[in-house]
């Protein structure tokens, strides 16, 4: 969360020139609900299943960027999905550059009554509990002031 997943899928699928697909931008194009609709409606628990058969059965074209939402990878068996159908990526920050780029927080139902104080603490104890997962990434690229170009060719590599 705040680590610039949307923000580079859009710049690198620009320089790829394929799509972008955004998994909770479809979820709610799909569900007619905002993701803090969905959370307040179905809690968590329904929410990371939904979202996980949207990652398993969504129609990607061949060659496109998917974001996902922070969580993702932490649930079920999507890492694994993921690493055998892509090229995933961690973006990589520390808790404290995660905390200064979250300040707009009303948007994210995980965040949203949290002060600074205690976003720093959920930040920790979530990077604890979701590196295992997140370090599974094929490329894994610290995220602070990340220039496309060398994620590019971090993918482009790896390929």
């Amino acid at each position: 969360m705040g680590c610039g997943k949307s923000t580079k899928a859009k710049q690198l699928a620009h320089r790829l020139g394929c799509p972008v697909i955004d998994l909770d931008n479809e979820i709610v194009t799909k569900s007619g609900k905002t993701i803090a609709e969905f959370f307040a409606e179905f809690g968590e628990s329904g929410f990371r299943d939904y979202e996980s058969e949207m990652l398993k059965t969504f129609q990607y074209p061949e060659t496109c960027v998917v974001a996902t939402g922070g969580g993702l990878p932490c649930f079920f068996d999507n890492m694994d999905w993921m690493n055998a159908n892509g090229t995933t990526v961690y973006l990589e920050m520390e808790p404290a550059q995660l905390v200064s780029r979250l300040q707009n927080r009303h948007k994210r139902p995980l965040i949203k009554d949290l002060d600074d104080e205690q976003l720093l603490d959920f930040i920790q104890l979530k990077l604890t509990e979701r590196n295992p997962f997140y370090r599974q990434a094929k490329i894994i690229v610290n995220a602070f002031d990340l220039d496309v170009e060398i994620l590019e060719k971090a993918i482009m590599d790896n390929l």
